[in-house]
């Protein structure tokens, strides 16, 4: 890839950008389904209502080591159209399950959504990890982020309008006493009606994506090479995935990165909630985060590495999600919730910079270890079920609960940016 020229790579990375904005479209749609569902299918807490990250982000940690065989047997190009069918049979479900209201059909479209984003994040981040200098992925990936980022957006305000418009005012009518149970029937029906045409219509452009892929000039990459670190005399062949502890420890540091990035982003409005703010306003809260996401993309873009190595910008991200996370806890009202959504900033540049890092001198292990570090976003369903449990179950005010919860995501970042990325490279 180092032969090619700028107007070669400009192409794929142009489609992988496509890509990633599919991959933030689907993913931070949680943020709204999590309240619709509560309020459409008549779930009594906040823990059952999480059980949609929970779907979506679990499927990552079971398939994305399957996935990784999948690209070695059909190759890069084969496994993003599979994959993107499978995104669209995944919105399908969305159908039958609003028709028979059922939650568990919901989850399972969630799964295959979150399935074949396995597939695609397996082969979509190293490729775009490798397709220049390792030491300047942080900028591609701040590429790719912002696309992500711009999708996610966007989301809460479209999703947000069709799914969740007078939210406060139907969920009123169906505590109301007074509304009979037809007129009760009649506005379920009414609201998972919202469902139909946007997955039907999300269906259609993920197949016709699918099929442009297919007949794309997409080039392939040698991912399984061994990797010549400059600098460094590499004294022996590594023999096995194991060999590499960084990369563990950077699959773990995406673990508590995405489960940081999950509460900021789509807890964000059932914290407002919780704060006495309409449903009506929190669900656009999404936005505030992810807007701030894609201000310190924009940052990664234009400094790293040019003015400030990766690990350092992964550094100050993680002190900067300390210090946030806490003031989100010591303050109230609007200003806690600004906090929380300004954790989207701490945040932005720890993926561009974890990959990378995590990935980095893997030789012909690139493609396991990218299953490996996939498998990590598994985080991202842990994180809402452990606050729910504290919040719902454990009695603990939600503030001491969302604190409790993301504060050591943000601690062990900070010690693989100093530490942790380094460990065993020079064995």
């Amino acid at each position: 890839m180092a032969n090619e020229t700028k107007s070669s790579v400009i192409s794929p990375i142009v489609t992988i950008g496509a890509l990633f904005f599919i991959f933030g479209f689907v993913t931070w749609a949680n943020s709204t389904l999590i309240p619709f569902l509560k309020l459409a299918c008549g779930l009594k807490t906040d823990l059952e209502a999480f059980l949609v990250t929970f779907a979506s982000y679990i499927a990552y940690f079971f398939l994305a080591l399957p996935s990784s065989w999948i690209l070695k047997k059909l190759g890069f190009k084969n496994g993003l159209v599979i994959g993107l069918i499978i995104l669209g049979v995944g919105s399908l479900v969305f159908i039958p399950a609003a028709s028979s209201r059922s939650f568990g059909l919901f989850l399972t479209g969630i799964f295959i959504q979150g399935a074949a984003l396995s597939l695609l994040q397996t082969a979509s981040n190293p490729y775009i990890s490798i397709i220049g200098p390792i030491e300047s992925a942080a900028k591609r990936i701040s590429i790719m982020g912002v696309c992500n980022k711009f999708a996610g957006i966007i989301v809460p305000i479209i999703m947000g309008t069709l799914f969740l418009k007078n939210a406060s005012g139907i969920e009123a009518k169906i505590n109301d006493a007074a509304t009979t149970v037809a007129e009760k029937e009649a506005l379920l029906t009414e609201v998972l009606g919202r469902v139909y045409t946007p997955y039907i219509v999300l269906a259609i452009v993920f197949v016709a994506f699918a099929l442009f892929i297919k007949y794309s000039n997409l080039p392939e990459v040698d991912v399984d090479k061994e990797e010549v670190i400059e600098g460094e005399e590499i004294k022996t062949v590594k023999t096995s995935i194991f060999q590499f502890p960084h990369l563990f420890l950077g699959a773990f540091c995406i673990f508590v990165y995405v489960a940081a990035e999950v509460m900021a982003g789509d807890i964000i409005g059932v914290y407002g909630k919780e704060l006495g703010i309409s449903a009506d306003i929190s669900k656009y809260f999404t936005t505030l985060t992810l807007t701030s996401m894609l201000v310190g993309y924009f940052i990664g873009i234009f400094t790293i590495p040019k003015y400030i190595t990766q690990q350092a910008a992964l550094k100050i991200c993680a002190i900067t999600g300390v210090i946030f996370v806490s003031a989100a806890y010591f303050t109230d009202g609007y200003t806690s919730v600004i906090f929380v959504g300004l954790l989207g900033l701490a945040n932005s540049l720890m993926w561009p910079a974890i990959f990378p890092l995590g990935i980095k001198g893997l030789g012909k292990f690139t493609k396991t270890g990218s299953a490996i570090m996939i498998m990590g976003i598994a985080g991202g369903a842990i994180w809402p079920l452990i606050y729910g449990y504290l919040k719902d179950y454990a009695g603990m005010h939600f503030q001491l609960a969302f604190f409790v919860s993301v504060l050591p995501c943000y601690l062990y970042i900070w010690y693989f940016s100093a530490y942790g990325h380094r460990v065993g490279k020079h064995a």
